[in-house]
């Protein structure tokens, strides 16, 4: 399904944008320019029947809120009080002890545990971790000539990399996966936030009574003594980074490379690099499209618009890295190496794994490239199927094929 050709954003109440509409999902840019028309940097839209927020388009204005956490607070206490514990988005915004949801003393508590615990990964046993799990990967599908990179690639490499990491065993990794997918969709968000919370439970209990080299296990032996629950909702901000977008970030990587003729020209003659690729992608289409949230205490006037005492105002990462005042001139090409992109946001909720993900995705597309040179889409871009949701770009499936090389002759 696409938008009109008028460009006409889906619409929720009058005068708001639904940003949950399947519309909205299968051509979002198409959204940004007539938001961009029609209300400027600053845009009413609801991120859910009935929950109403602002969305902000402009780079500019963006910077200025995500460098104010005064005015600009990510603690949603006020908010959620007003919103049933069955709201589709309530999972991916409400209050939760850790660094994403909290200010002050203990923002800077919690993600000195975090920063900590994720600098102590070393970062060549995470190539080599990535490699191998790649390779696997590989070779559950390379012998068929077809494959869905998001089921049988992307998503593996995320979940078993990160569930290594946190020192997690695959059982309560699967259950994890699981419940952090039904909030990113917001389709069953309330109960994937009960099987979530039971699984990092189940994880925080593991790593207390058997601690071992891994991010959890640094985390519960941190200075900074973090109890049971802390731990379990440092966990919930690890996964909801290092599962969904990791998994988009690497799959639409791989989209822009297979569809962008002249990028993968270049790409294969080592005039840009797969760094390039995924700046491209984060400039243009990043995985977390639309989040960054804070909640203003007392209503704030942003060049004339008056922004809701305790009402969400998201940051449209896609659309401010896209914004005409930014962007002027300068080809879609030219944003590898670029790294003014806001789409590991910035100020002091800007991501402290950046490293290790860059590392990851590169890793990931890398090694595919080389493994299966001459990959294909199995069907064009256009009908591919983006999942629905206000938060993420993410593919639905991303299938592909190849040529089966023929055995050795002896």
């Amino acid at each position: 399904m696409t938008l009109p050709s008028t460009e006409t954003a889906p619409r929720s109440e009058p005068g708001r944008i639904a940003l949950y509409a399947p519309e909205f999902a299968a051509d979002p840019h198409a959204a940004y320019r007539s938001m961009r028309r029609t209300h400027g940097p600053l845009v009413p839209v609801d991120l859910a029947p009935g929950v109403p927020a602002t969305l902000v388009i402009g780079y500019y204005q963006a910077r200025r809120i995500l460098n104010d956490p005064l005015r600009f607070p990510a603690d949603p206490r006020a908010w959620e009080k007003l919103i049933p514990a069955t709201c589709p988005v309530r999972p991916m915004m409400e209050w939760r002890p850790n660094a994403l949801r909290s200010g002050g003393a203990e923002h800077a508590r919690y993600r000195a545990a975090n920063t900590q615990a994720i600098d102590q990964v070393d970062q060549h046993g995470l190539r080599a971790l990535v490699e191998q799990v790649a390779e696997g990967a590989v070779d559950g599908f390379r012998a068929v000539g077809s494959a869905d990179l998001i089921a049988q690639y992307s998503f593996p490499i995320a979940f078993r990399v990160l569930s290594a990491l946190l020192g997690c065993p695959d059982e309560i990794g699967q259950r994890i996966a699981d419940g952090m997918a039904k909030i990113f969709d917001t389709t069953h968000a309330e109960q994937g936030n009960l099987i979530l919370a039971q699984a990092v439970s189940d994880l925080v209990h593991l790593r207390r009574t058997h601690p071992g080299d891994d991010i959890t296990s640094r985390l519960a032996l941190h200075p900074v003594e973090l109890s049971d629950e802390e731990m379990s909702h440092q966990l919930v901000t690890l996964y909801g980074a290092g599962i969904e977008p990791m998994t988009n970030l690497i799959s639409n990587t791989i989209l822009k490379i297979l569809t962008d003729e002249e990028f993968s020209a270049d790409l294969h003659a080592g005039l840009c690099t797969v760094r390039d690729a995924l700046d491209t992608v984060l400039y243009t289409d990043p995985p977390m499209a639309n989040y960054c949230i804070s909640y203003p205490p007392y209503p704030i006037d942003v060049e004339g618009v008056l922004l809701p005492a305790d009402q969400p105002v998201v940051i449209s990462m896609a659309a401010a890295n896209n914004d005409p005042a930014l962007t002027e001139g300068v080809p879609a090409s030219q944003h590898g190496g670029n790294r003014a992109h806001l789409a590991w946001s910035i100020g002091p909720h800007t991501c402290p794994a950046r490293s290790h993900a860059y590392l990851i995705a590169e890793t990931a597309v890398t090694h595919l490239l080389d493994a299966l040179p001459e990959t294909d889409l199995a069907r064009p871009a256009a009908e591919l199927t983006w999942r629905p949701g206000p938060f993420h770009r993410a593919l639905a499936s991303l299938p592909v094929t190849f040529p089966v090389a023929r055995p050795a002759a002896h």
